[in-house]
């Protein structure tokens, strides 16, 4: 029994059967390829395949180009691999077999868990099919201007909320660099600048978190012409608000004592003080105790 077909979509597009990687050169038919895999199971219109492949430069039969394209795309795959109805074509695919729909149940899984160990687990595991940005080397403007932001916004998400985790467990040098590589890859997303700066205080390492948002809010102006968020001047400003620990050591605080101390031989330096209690106690000595 063959081993079963994997169609990878996060990062440059790949056709894996085992350990074997299947070859798909030309645009229009790893095009196809793709948008069938998006909806693996179920049926794709021609009129949406035809649409997405040529848009506006239509072939002069767009049905038969299509269907060229797809006995192609069978040569590759198996023939009994994408099936054909009335309507269209469906890639006989479980979902668990394309990474990006994996990709999604896992990420809907975390957001059901029952607890964080869970949660943590299905978004490591979503995660870690992350290759690089969608679609890569693929031609078609529905991939490249609709789901492709789509899915970044979803693994931004999904990065930040495993970082949360991580922090609440006591981690910080992880998600610090993290963080840093992150912050690299998608540098507008203030979310992670804010996740940032404050991991570096709490690390103790205020000026770097300083430095890092005077290059973020250069950045914002250079390339948005505004200011940062409000989220992020906020974590500015109680940088700025609350000083460095001083790194003096606290004093030790005075031991009370738990006995009285020993008896005073000599009492010096209170001579006029002793002769003036002395005639006090003298007088006292004469007097009357009346009950």
């Amino acid at each position: 029994m063959s081993s079963p077909l994997q169609v990878r979509l996060l990062g440059e597009l790949e056709l894996v059967r085992g350990t074997d990687r299947i070859a798909i050169t030309a645009g229009r038919l790893r095009a196809l390829l793709a948008l069938l895999a998006l909806s693996a199971g179920r049926s794709v219109t021609s009129e949406r395949l035809v649409g997405e492949l040529w848009a506006e430069q239509l072939p002069s039969n767009p049905r038969r180009s299509l269907h060229t394209y797809v006995n192609r795309l069978r040569n590759l795959v198996g023939a009994e691999t994408i099936a054909t109805d009335p309507y269209g074509y469906t890639l006989r695919l479980d979902p668990d077999q394309v990474d990006v729909l994996r990709f999604g149940r896992l990420l809907a899984d975390a957001r059901q868990a029952a607890d964080r160990t869970t949660e943590r687990l299905a978004l490591e595991a979503a995660l870690l099919l992350w290759r690089d940005e969608p679609f890569g080397g693929i031609d078609a403007p529905v991939l490249q201007q609709v789901e492709r932001p789509r899915l970044v916004e979803a693994f931004l998400t999904a990065s930040e909320r495993r970082i949360d985790l991580d922090v609440e467990h006591g981690q910080l040098d992880g998600p610090i660099e993290e963080l840093a590589e992150l912050t690299g890859r998608y540098p507008l997303r203030e979310s992670l600048w804010v996740r940032q700066l404050r991991l570096l205080d709490r690390s103790g390492r205020r000026a770097e978190a300083l430095e890092r948002y005077e290059q973020v809010r250069r950045l914002i102006a250079d390339q948005l012409g505004s200011d940062p968020g409000a989220p992020l001047q906020t974590v500015h400003a109680a940088l700025l608000a609350d000083p460095t620990t001083d790194p003096t050591p606290e004093p030790t605080p005075a031991v009370i004592p738990r006995q009285l101390p020993p008896d005073l031989r000599i009492f010096a330096g209170r001579l006029d003080v002793l002769q003036a209690l002395d005639s006090r106690l003298d007088g006292a000595a004469g007097a009357t105790l009346r009950c």
